[in-house]
Protein backbone atom coordinates (compact mmCIF):
# COMPACT_ATOMS: atom_id res chain seq x y z
CA UNK A 1 0.00 0.00 0.00
CA UNK A 2 1.41 3.18 -0.89
CA UNK A 3 0.65 6.46 -2.75
CA UNK A 4 1.26 8.05 -5.65
CA UNK A 5 0.89 11.86 -7.46
CA UNK A 6 -2.09 11.77 -10.02
CA UNK A 7 -1.97 14.74 -12.87
CA UNK A 8 -5.15 16.28 -11.17
CA UNK A 9 -2.57 17.49 -8.39
CA UNK A 10 -4.19 14.98 -6.10
CA UNK A 11 -2.86 11.69 -4.94
CA UNK A 12 -3.98 8.13 -5.13
CA UNK A 13 -3.70 4.88 -2.93
CA UNK A 14 -1.87 2.45 -4.89
CA UNK A 15 -1.70 -1.03 -4.04
CA UNK A 16 -0.08 -4.43 -5.15
CA UNK A 17 -2.84 -7.05 -6.00
CA UNK A 18 -2.11 -10.87 -5.53
CA UNK A 19 -1.17 -11.66 -9.50
CA UNK A 20 1.30 -8.83 -8.99
CA UNK A 21 -0.11 -5.42 -10.94
CA UNK A 22 -1.53 -2.49 -8.55
CA UNK A 23 -5.12 -1.31 -8.37
CA UNK A 24 -5.53 2.11 -7.54
CA UNK A 25 -7.98 4.89 -6.31
CA UNK A 26 -8.53 8.57 -5.79
CA UNK A 27 -7.66 9.05 -2.09
CA UNK A 28 -8.67 11.52 0.12
CA UNK A 29 -7.35 13.69 3.08
CA UNK A 30 -8.18 10.60 5.74
CA UNK A 31 -6.55 8.18 3.31
CA UNK A 32 -3.52 10.35 3.01
CA UNK A 33 -3.36 11.35 6.83
CA UNK A 34 -3.94 7.59 7.88
CA UNK A 35 -1.13 6.55 5.10
CA UNK A 36 1.31 9.18 7.01
CA UNK A 37 0.27 8.10 10.42
CA UNK A 38 1.34 4.35 9.55
CA UNK A 39 4.33 5.36 7.83
CA UNK A 40 5.32 7.00 11.78
CA UNK A 41 3.81 3.88 13.06
CA UNK A 42 6.39 1.73 11.35
CA UNK A 43 3.23 -0.33 10.86
CA UNK A 44 3.33 -1.67 7.37
CA UNK A 45 5.82 -4.12 6.18
CA UNK A 46 8.72 -2.40 4.67
CA UNK A 47 8.38 -2.30 0.50
CA UNK A 48 11.04 -2.68 -1.86
CA UNK A 49 13.53 0.19 -1.58
CA UNK A 50 12.37 1.66 -5.20
CA UNK A 51 9.24 1.86 -3.94
CA UNK A 52 9.71 3.19 -0.52
CA UNK A 53 8.32 6.70 0.83
CA UNK A 54 11.00 9.16 2.34
CA UNK A 55 10.62 11.53 5.10
CA UNK A 56 10.49 14.17 2.06
CA UNK A 57 7.25 12.08 0.49
CA UNK A 58 5.34 12.06 3.32
CA UNK A 59 6.00 15.73 4.06
CA UNK A 60 4.85 16.65 0.47
CA UNK A 61 1.53 14.72 0.99
CA UNK A 62 0.96 15.84 4.64
CA UNK A 63 1.64 19.28 3.24
CA UNK A 64 -0.54 18.77 -0.10
CA UNK A 65 -3.53 18.35 2.54
CA UNK A 66 -3.40 21.47 4.56
CA UNK A 67 -2.77 23.23 1.35
CA UNK A 68 -6.25 21.92 0.30
CA UNK A 69 -8.18 21.90 3.52
CA UNK A 70 -11.54 24.02 3.48
CA UNK A 71 -12.82 23.63 6.87
CA UNK A 72 -10.13 26.19 9.57
CA UNK A 73 -10.13 24.16 12.31
CA UNK A 74 -8.83 20.92 10.59
CA UNK A 75 -6.56 23.63 8.69
CA UNK A 76 -4.85 24.29 11.34
CA UNK A 77 -4.21 20.94 12.94
CA UNK A 78 -2.66 20.01 9.48
CA UNK A 79 -0.72 22.82 9.47
CA UNK A 80 0.63 21.29 13.01
CA UNK A 81 1.24 18.04 11.98
CA UNK A 82 2.77 19.93 8.71
CA UNK A 83 5.16 21.44 11.08
CA UNK A 84 6.21 18.15 13.20
CA UNK A 85 6.95 16.47 9.93
CA UNK A 86 9.04 19.68 8.45
CA UNK A 87 11.20 20.09 12.05
CA UNK A 88 11.79 16.62 11.95
CA UNK A 89 10.14 16.23 15.57
CA UNK A 90 9.98 12.87 17.48
CA UNK A 91 7.42 10.27 15.89
CA UNK A 92 4.83 10.38 18.57
CA UNK A 93 4.80 14.08 18.32
CA UNK A 94 4.78 13.46 14.87
CA UNK A 95 1.69 10.77 15.17
CA UNK A 96 0.25 12.78 18.02
CA UNK A 97 -0.40 15.80 15.65
CA UNK A 98 -1.36 13.97 12.83
CA UNK A 99 -4.05 11.60 15.17
CA UNK A 100 -5.21 15.08 15.81
CA UNK A 101 -6.06 16.13 12.19
CA UNK A 102 -7.30 12.85 10.99
CA UNK A 103 -9.92 12.93 14.19
CA UNK A 104 -8.43 10.68 17.31
CA UNK A 105 -11.19 8.41 17.27
CA UNK A 106 -10.33 6.95 13.97
CA UNK A 107 -7.56 4.14 13.62
CA UNK A 108 -5.37 4.92 10.84
CA UNK A 109 -3.88 1.01 10.38
CA UNK A 110 -7.66 0.04 10.31
CA UNK A 111 -8.56 2.62 7.74
CA UNK A 112 -5.86 1.59 5.36
CA UNK A 113 -6.20 -1.99 5.85
CA UNK A 114 -9.89 -1.61 4.83
CA UNK A 115 -9.08 0.56 2.07
CA UNK A 116 -6.50 -2.79 0.79
CA UNK A 117 -9.49 -4.87 0.77
CA UNK A 118 -11.97 -2.67 -1.36
CA UNK A 119 -9.24 -2.13 -3.56
CA UNK A 120 -8.58 -5.77 -3.62
CA UNK A 121 -12.43 -6.18 -4.30
CA UNK A 122 -12.41 -7.54 -0.34
CA UNK A 123 -15.32 -5.45 0.19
Amino acid sequence: MGFAPTLDDGYALVVGGPSGGTRRRDADVDDLLALAAVYFEESLDEPPDDLAATFGDIGSLVRHTAEHETDPERCRLLGEAVDAVDDGLAADVTLARLGRALGNDVDAAALIRKRVSQLLGGD
